[in-house]
């Protein structure tokens, strides 16, 4: 499980360089970006209780509905 210490400074690094990139922990395995006016919807999973912080993983998953993510995610 990701700490809340962690959860408050982990950004989505695609929204990140443009606006705040805030990420919402879903299922417990899962970061969702939540950015207010304009979220991206990527969502990154937590492998081993470890984010797998990568655009190109997000990217996998941005078309999947919240309530439709595997838990646990699926190995890389």
């Amino acid at each position: 499980m990701v700490s809340d210490e962690l959860l408050e400074i982990l950004r989505c690094p695609h929204c990140v360089q443009e606006r705040e990139g805030m990420l919402v922990l879903m299922k417990d395995t899962w970061l969702v970006c939540q950015e207010e006016a304009d979220y991206c919807g990527r969502k990154y999973p937590i492998l081993d209780d470890i984010p797998v912080m990568l655009i190109d993983e997000g990217d996998k998953w941005i078309s999947v509905a919240e309530e439709d993510l595997p838990v646990p995610p699926p190995e890389r």
